[in-house]
């Protein structure tokens, strides 16, 4: 049992961190820690960034929350920011990446039903596929750990293996609201959906006059060399949902969509009573000064494909250990030959923060911000860390062989 006041819902390492800055975290003792964790893909301008700070301590001074009874300028300059920047030409903005998931599901069906088609309602999701934790969007994931004890599952979701187009273009039916996916599954195990397929499913939902929703909540803002994962492929979605990197560590997060997408979303057909408000638009607006200031975007691709080079060295130095490497940008995982929880706490124990993903793979998430020094640090502290567990590995095989 826990000893805290707390849910215990979480298998919280026993560590605790007292400040940060840019990548490094000091811990309560003292002890320095390399992040490339980013509260998972939160942290994308890492830590105590001093553009961040400035602006939400001068916002702090000024006004919190006011409610969108009124006009927030803030919001309405972040919102024309993001749609210049993007396919969008609307923004709902929210606190999580889970609420931008259901302003994105009640978006695609509300489409529906002001175009004549109340009865198009359902989605098509993939298998592997993680959307958040509302009732909602454990559903559209379909995982059967995260449905399980809390009673009959939404309905409105079809799932089909993930990158099965001849099993998405089955799955489509007279009730077919749109296809719900993620351009790289975060959760799952950072596993691309190759640029053709999704250009196919791009293609699959104009001929079926249906809806490409896209979970852009972790590859989105920057993280995989683009301002979104979708424009590697070359084309757009319908609707996104944004989150996690767009606040930088403040709760922020957007459904965004073009006109003709949110043509349903009219006055009273949904809210959020902290969504948009002060605090979170004037740090949200500090971090797009940043990631879209020239030359920073391809950066990180540039730095991703530094990183991606040194993990493949690393799995060759390590068979035993890793066996892959996936991702984009500075979302980049390492399938494992060993639980991927062992590697994380072999990491840490050489101050590397990293954190697991399904598909038995490590998740490196750095903050955009990191130096070719700092990947350096980190690939030298994940060799010492596999090291240790091949070590181990050997011992356990002589053990049993006496």
């Amino acid at each position: 049992m826990s000893n805290t006041s707390l849910y215990p819902t979480y298998a919280r390492a026993d560590l605790t961190f007292e400040r940060g800055e840019g990548v490094w975290l000091e811990s309560s003792d003292g002890t320095r820690y390399l992040d490339f964790a980013a509260g998972i893909a939160v942290n994308g301008l890492g830590h105590a960034h001093p553009h961040l700070v400035a602006t939400l301590t001068g916002q702090a001074e000024k006004l919190w929350h006011v409610s969108n009874v009124f006009r927030i300028p803030d919001q309405e300059r972040l919102a024309e920011r993001l749609c210049a920047a993007s396919f969008a030409d609307r923004v709902f903005f929210t606190n999580s990446g889970s609420e931008a998931i259901e302003g994105a599901i009640k978006t695609a069906r509300r489409y529906h039903f002001v175009t004549g088609n109340p009865e198009r309602y359902r989605l098509i999701t993939f298998e592997g596929a993680f959307h958040g934790r509302t009732l909602g969007a454990i559903a559209a994931g379909g995982q059967a750990k995260y449905l399980e004890g809390f009673g009959p599952r939404v309905e409105g979701f079809d799932q089909v293996p993930f990158g099965d187009i001849e099993a998405l273009k089955a799955a489509i039916g007279p009730e077919t609201a749109g296809v719900l996916i993620e351009p790289i599954q975060g959760e799952g195990g950072i596993r691309p959906l190759p640029h053709g397929d999704l250009k196919r499913i791009r293609e699959i939902c104009d001929d079926n006059g249906i809806l490409l929703v896209l979970d852009e909540v972790q590859c989105g803002i920057g993280r995989t060399g683009r301002l979104f994962a979708h424009e590697w492929a070359g084309i757009e979605p319908d609707i996104l949902a944004a989150a996690k990197g767009i606040g930088g560590g403040f709760p922020v997060g957007a459904c965004m969509a073009t006109e003709e997408a949110a043509k349903g979303m009219t006055t009273g057909t949904h809210g959020s009573t902290y969504g948009g408000n002060p605090l979170a638009m004037a740090v949200a607006n500090a971090v797009l000064d940043v990631v879209l200031e020239p030359g920073f975007i391809e950066r990180v691709s540039r730095l991703g494909l530094t990183l991606k080079q040194k993990l493949a060295g690393l799995v060759d130095s390590h068979p035993e250990v890793f066996e892959t490497i996936r991702g984009e940008g500075l979302m980049l995982g390492i399938k494992c030959r060993v639980a991927p929880a062992d590697v994380v706490a072999a990491a840490r124990d050489h101050q590397l923060l990293t954190v697991g993903a399904g598909d038995n793979v490590l998740r490196l998430l750095p903050p955009l911000i990191v130096t070719e020094q700092e990947i350096d640090e980190a690939i030298g502290r994940l060799d010492a860390a596999a090291t240790e567990i091949e070590t181990r590995i050997a011992e356990n095989r002589k053990g049993a062989a006496e």
